[in-house]
């Protein structure tokens, strides 16, 4: 069967209109959201009308797991680099690895130049940490904020910028740290942190000031929330927005993406998908329903490249011949969640990671199997990583085995503050303790808290099932960076050590492939599993493998007569195909369903036997 393809030019628009987001747009524009909501094809979209009515654009990915590359075909710099075919746009990516090398740079040239290569070298490990990483990365996000202007490759300024982001727990913390910042460093002019000295983090204290200044006017800055008529990511899109509100990020607009309408009566599938998504916008919250609103048609092509991303706006529902003409039952290589969780539960204990990008379903999959491995059983503890989930919300219940909770950024840190108090603060005077707690309030001590938490969960599989529902990709990686900096640092301080035998770090318990598994989650669509294929990268670069990826949502037995989700349906057999032929030797596959599988009962029907989708 051939690709869907986007229409060649733009000669549908939908009832003569164009989106309101594009009516006198502020200068930056911030596209957030829970993940798997299509920011990204939101976000590129609006660069390219932007680009082609005129202005002088700046595309800019925050996002660690950004696939703006595939989508707009360039590659991705820490640069502005032109885009071919949209004369006036140019696309940037703040790469966090790099903005981390370039801060570590600049730190090492202050040093004094008697300064050795040790201590070079020492300064360097101790600037190797996710802290460093975050704040490296922000510095350059505040930076274009703050007015820092960076310029295209003639020379000119941005009229616009496109800010596509994280997933919303990511952008969130992101988005706080301009205020966070700028009160730590407010009055802060000697000590120390996981950064180096404050007074040269006080150098950047006019940049933050002048980027949060950004962010709070509204004749500057509009925040764009996107989401899909699915009661999960609006009720997501609301706490976001009331988050936002707080941080003095009032200018908001609502872009509802994906709306279905079937093509055509009698198709119980389609009616129920097209239903689910009518009843979500109806009981749309009352922060959402008070804001300007944009509504986007779900589309039957895959959103890779110009021609593509030039429809989305124009509400074109073209579908390829060979979808419209397909009869045959479509089948997945692939087996049921049932037989994923057998597997497990045959090991009797072990640490199982549930990654994936944000909005393909890891929390749900991470409950069923919770759910099933409890009921095959077996002691499970179910808890997550990521600041925007809520485990404790898809088990609605109690089940004798089970223990529920979450790694609670704000909690862990407090935890965290009081330990050092109490500790490092127990014979110091007031006015030392005064200054170990104005250190302890820097945004870094959150990653500390976070990853001591983190080791603590890895080790309770020991002797239990421990699955644990990680946040986005993007998040997730800068919890491995501090993981692989923690296992250096043991590694440089005990090995080789008079008397001292062995130790095991948290990185050597995830690449232990029998105390550890990774479950790899995507949705079957060509952007989600070549996300999925670089988080995959990712990992076998730290020397873990993961253990089988999990295709989530599928159509392919539904059994619709649709032409738009058999055009999708079409996708999905090649998306199948690309895994089984390379990307994993184990793959599972989880159904649409018409009803989210939330409670005790629905998330264990997901791992009862079932027949298999094979083909």
């Amino acid at each position: 069967m051939s690709r869907p393809k986007a229409p060649a030019n733009n000669t549908s628009v939908p009832e003569g209109k164009s989106l309101g987001l594009l009516s006198h747009p502020t200068r930056f524009l911030f596209f957030t959201g829970k993940g798997g909501v299509g920011k990204t094809s939101l976000s590129s979209a609006t660069a390219v009308a932007l680009a082609d009515s005129g202005k002088r654009v700046l595309l800019v990915s925050t996002d660690p797991a950004s696939n703006l590359d595939e989508m707009l075909g360039v590659p991705l710099k820490n640069h502005p680099v032109p885009v071919p075919g949209v004369p006036g746009l140019s696309v940037l990516n703040i790469d966090p690895d790099t903005a981390a090398n370039a801060y570590r740079d600049r730190v090492v040239e202050q040093m004094s130049p008697s300064a050795s290569e040790e201590e070079r070298g020492t300064v360097r490990e101790q600037l190797s940490g996710s802290c460093t990483t975050e704040i490296a990365a922000f510095d350059e996000f505040a930076a274009l904020l703050a007015g820092e202007e960076v310029r295209d490759h003639g020379g000119t300024t941005f009229d616009h910028v496109v800010f596509d982001t994280a997933p919303t727990g990511h952008t969130l913390r992101l988005l706080s740290l301009p205020k966070a910042w700028t009160g730590f460093l407010a009055g802060n002019n000697s000590g120390a942190s996981c950064l180096g000295p404050h007074s040269g983090l006080k150098m950047q204290e006019t940049r933050f000031r002048n980027a949060l200044a950004a962010l709070s006017n509204p004749d500057v800055t509009t925040v764009v929330l996107v989401t899909r008529p699915d009661p999960r990511p609006i009720e997501e899109a609301a706490r976001t927005s009331q988050e936002l509100t707080v941080l003095g990020l009032t200018r908001q607009r609502l872009v509802i993406n994906g709306v279905f309408e079937p093509s055509s009566p009698g198709d119980d599938v389609a009616e129920a998908v097209a239903a689910l998504g009518r009843d979500a916008l109806l009981h749309l919250p009352e922060t959402l329903a008070a804001l300007p609103q944009d509504r986007v048609p779900l589309c039957a092509f895959d959103m890779v490249g110009l021609p593509a991303i030039r429809a989305l706006f124009h509400g074109s529902l073209i579908v390829p011949q060979s979808a419209e003409n397909t009869t045959e039952t479509a089948t997945i290589p692939a087996k049921p969640l049932s037989h994923l969780a057998d597997e497990l539960a045959g090991y009797g204990h072990g640490l199982i990671m549930v990654m994936g990008k944000g909005g393909v379903g890891k929390t749900s999959i991470a409950a069923a199997l919770a759910v099933g491995l409890v009921k095959r059983g077996h002691r499970v503890h179910l808890t997550t990583t990521d600041p925007a989930a809520h485990v404790a919300g898809a088990i609605q219940g109690n089940l004798p085995g089970l223990t529920v909770d979450r790694i609670d950024p704000k909690a862990e840190t407090q935890a965290y503050i009081n330990k050092a108090l109490a500790t490092r603060g127990r014979d110091l005077d007031e006015e030392e303790k005064a200054l170990l707690l104005e250190d302890l309030k820097s945004p870094c001590t959150e990653e500390v808290a976070v990853f001591g938490a983190f080791s603590r969960v890895i080790n309770e599989a020991k002797s239990a099932f421990v699955v644990l529902d990680t946040a986005p990709t993007g998040h997730s990686v800068l919890l491995m960076d501090t993981t692989g900096a923690y296992h250096r640092q043991m590694v440089r301080q005990y090995r080789g050590a008079v008397g001292f035998k062995s130790f095991t770090t948290p990185l050597m318990r995830l690449q232990d492939p029998s105390y550890t598994r990774i479950l790899i989650v995507t949705l079957p669509e060509v952007t989600p599993v070549s996300q999925a294929a670089a988080l995959q990268e990712d990992l076998r670069r730290a020397k873990i493998e993961p253990y089988a990826w999990i295709l989530n949502r599928s159509l392919a037995v539904s059994g619709t007569r649709d032409p738009v989700l058999l055009a999708r349906i079409e996708s999905e057999r090649r998306q199948a195909g690309r895994i089984a032929q390379g990307l994993s030797r184990r793959t599972f596959v989880v159904p649409w369903l018409a009803t989210p599988p939330v409670g005790i009962e629905a998330l264990e029907s997901l791992t009862e036997p079932r027949s298999a989708g094979r083909g």
